[in-house]
């Protein structure tokens, strides 16, 4: 493989403020006093975020050209030269998908919301029709303005209701109720927004194939465009080095420690997978389409912004903990939100100037990059091409997978995992790194 850096298509925008901390999430989210009240730092951070795309526009102008116009041939892998500049009348392309996510970006006022897409715009630009995703979640005190949302120009939803049964959402320590997530969509469909996905959990401590498929059955009810199915994972991040100065995650809090302690006896990865293959079943009925190995859509409500990651497109990103990438060069911020104020909003008078926040950087090789490509693309029903020699680094974890059921050459010549190499991806995956 040939690495060429190339400009973003898409956007990341990560908002980290909940109103409490689920003791299962790993996301990067600072939760309580940090999101409401007299301490809040959200509007703090909106100004931070702002600086942030403005920091990352005038590097990528700098690089490409401003957006607008034809898409520029791509560049040479890795940093560009301290001198480079575009080609005269050099363009990069307008984004075609923003997705606002966290935390719970709902929880910004819609003026919050709308300074950040209208800065996007002006300096990233954003091309007509793109796709513009907010995250929200249900609870009548956290889903926000949807109306003032939609003025701002997002154009789709994805709802964190995780489970339609009460006694599981408490366990998960969420905030709201079943009834909140179908007052949800009906508000949101109310106020205009013209795709609306649902996140679901399974393998969830204390559930039952009688309360998945209640699960299954009440959000299949509320008529969502896309769904999103993931079994519960109870990750470490600290285990795995991931909570330093410059890490993007935070360490986990005790009580976050205590309760996976708790729940990790609870999962079984047989009943997970019956789970997968009861929602295969209902959703497959249902007239959607599994496009992804977690991800269901009805015609045309596939997530554009999301398909950039698993087609390994290029794509910018902003705000603590987020990850960029340009097609060779993998960067992210860390995930500490004082330092990120403090670098990209300094204090009056302080005589600095904003500057782009602390992070790290990871370089691909040629041999990575394979692999990462051929297994984002065995997570879609694209598949990939069948390699044409025994010499493609992934040819013979690809044989196996085939000669085991676990993937299947069709006659276009891609190869695509099938149900139960879906169930089994890892598996497959760990032979091809």
């Amino acid at each position: 493989m040939t690495l060429v850096a190339a400009p973003p298509v898409a956007l990341y925008a990560h908002v980290p403020f909940c109103v409490s901390l689920c003791p299962y999430c790993d996301f990067v989210v600072n939760a309580g006093a940090a999101a409401r009240g007299p301490r809040a730092r959200v509007e703090a951070y909106v100004a931070a975020l702002l600086a942030e795309v403005d920091l990352r526009a005038d590097a990528l102008d700098a690089r490409w050209g401003p957006p607008g116009g034809a898409v520029p041939d791509a560049a040479p892998a890795g940093p560009p030269p301290p001198d480079a500049a575009p080609a005269a009348g050099a363009h990069r392309p307008a984004l075609a998908s923003v997705y606002v996510g966290g935390g719970t970006p709902s929880l910004l006022p819609a003026a919050s919301v709308s300074a950040i897409l209208e800065r996007v715009r002006a300096r990233l630009g954003l091309a007509p029709g793109a796709e513009v995703t907010l995250e929200v979640n249900p609870g009548p005190d956290e889903r926000g303005d949807l109306a003032g949302f939609v003025a701002a120009g997002v154009t789709r939803a994805s709802i964190g209701a995780q489970s339609l049964v009460p006694s599981e959402l408490r366990r998960l320590g969420r905030r709201h109720a079943p009834a909140d997530v179908s007052a949800t969509v009906t508000a949101a469909r109310a106020a205009g927004i013209a795709s609306i996905s649902l996140d679901l959990l399974y393998d969830v401590p204390g559930q039952t194939p009688t309360s998945w498929d209640a699960t299954l059955r009440g959000a299949l009810d509320l008529g969502p465009d896309h769904l999103s199915l993931y079994a519960l994972t109870l990750d470490d991040p600290d285990a795995e080095g991931l909570t330093g100065p410059l890490g993007d995650h935070l360490p986990t809090p005790s009580g976050a420690r205590r309760w996976r302690a708790a729940a990790l006896p609870e999962q079984d990865e047989d009943a997970a997978a019956a789970a997968y293959e009861r929602a295969c079943d209902a959703l497959d009925a249902a007239g959607f389409r599994r496009y992804e190995i977690s991800n269901w859509a009805r015609p045309g409500h596939e997530s554009r912004h999301n398909l950039v990651y698993w087609e390994r497109r290029p794509y910018e990103a902003v705000g603590t903990g987020a990850h960029a990438f340009d097609g060779h060069t993998r960067r992210w911020s860390a995930a500490a939100l004082e330092p990120y104020l403090a670098t990209l909003a300094p204090p009056h008078g302080s005589g600095l100037a904003p500057a782009l926040p602390p992070g790290g950087f990871e370089e691909l090789d040629a041999l990575t990059a394979t692999a990462e490509e051929t297994i984002l693309g065995l997570r879609t029903d694209r598949g990939v091409p069948a390699p044409a020699a025994e010499a493609h680094p992934a040819a013979a974890a690809l044989a196996w997978a085939v000669a085991e059921g676990l993937a299947e050459a069709g006659a276009d010549g891609r190869i695509r995992l099938t149900r139960r190499g879906a169930l089994l991806s890892n598996e497959v995956f760990a032979r091809i790194v």
